[in-house]
């Protein structure tokens, strides 16, 4: 507790310019104030704050000293409203990226009702299926699905996803059903296009081991909903997230192929640039995200 008034103190000081001013801002006397100083720059075993008759100037470790002391004590004062009844409300702008599709279906319909319990926040939605920069493009929040290489970044699981191999039952009438993943080259493959995260191509198990198939065939798209589409229609066989195409196999409008081969499922994640508090917006968002994703009924409703 000292040392936390300690900092408090020094902070206060130079906010204010002065001892006077800041042991009145304290409730205090001025050699109150001048005893912690006394006893923060003794511990430290350096000067932080030169002082004369007139005022109080910072020294170079002083200056570099009050900024990590700002950002403590904004921290504990974050710290105790998010848990005080009653305590500081969720606002300012969040910027959140996702996938199109999965963004689109499983995302954009959860906003409204979170600006509806948070009316002070706002919210813009970027749907790509590129990975975005959320560094240097100004984004809060990412929503992404499989593997996450950047390690600079904070992943915070949502929900388990797997990908399946699924055609209409009538191009499996009319082309057959493919036994192992070395058939499908001849079959038509409905493609992501080059720019998508799917470089590496379809990811199987085959002997214990990982096995990519990269099909080819006439329809490619850079939008996986379209490739969903063209699923449905017919056109061929498409490798989807089970988030995507569930109802579809419910209802019987597509059927699964190569299940015996499936890859391990990988998982749905909020990602965030790492820093030491996220601002409340961005926390509560990610609490939505996941107590709406881990209720099994919510994906039987999709």
């Amino acid at each position: 507790m000292d040392r936390f008034k300690q900092i408090a103190t020094f902070a206060a000081v130079a906010a204010r310019g002065s001892l006077s001013a800041a042991a009145r801002a304290e409730g205090v006397s001025p050699a109150v104030v001048s005893r912690r100083l006394d006893a923060l720059e003794e511990r430290l075993g350096v000067k932080l704050i030169a002082r004369t008759t007139r005022r109080v100037t910072l020294t170079f470790e002083g200056s570099a000293f009050l900024e990590d002391c700002q950002r403590i004590l904004r921290e504990m004062h974050d710290a105790e409203a998010s848990v005080t009844l009653g305590g500081v409300k969720a606002s300012g702008h969040l910027r959140i990226t996702a996938p199109a599709g999965f963004g689109r279906q499983h995302v954009a319909p959860l906003i409204p009702a979170f600006i509806a319990s948070h009316p002070e926040v706002s919210v813009t939605l970027l749907l790509s299926d590129r990975i975005v920069d959320i560094v240097n493009e100004g984004v809060d929040l990412a929503i992404r699905i499989g593997s996450l290489e950047d390690s600079n970044l904070v992943a915070v699981k949502l929900a388990d996803n797997s990908r399946v191999v699924v055609a209409s039952p009538a191009y499996l009438e009319r082309n057959g059903r493919p036994k192992h993943p070395d058939e499908l080259a001849g079959h038509r493959c409905l493609m992501l296009g080059p720019e998508a995260n799917q470089s590496r191509g379809w990811q199987f198990i085959v002997d214990g081991e990982p096995y990519a198939v990269r099909g080819s065939g006439p329809f490619e798209c850079n939008d996986g909903a379209v490739l969903h589409d063209w699923a449905l229609a017919g056109a061929g066989l498409a490798w989807r997230s089970l988030w995507e195409v569930g109802d579809d196999l419910r209802q019987g409008r597509l059927v699964t192929v190569l299940d015996e081969f499936a890859a391990p499922g990988t998982a749905i994640h909020a990602v965030f640039a790492e820093r030491r508090r996220l601002p409340l917006r961005v926390r509560m968002f990610i609490d939505m995200l996941k107590n709406t994703y881990a209720n099994p009924a919510y994906w039987q409703r999709t």
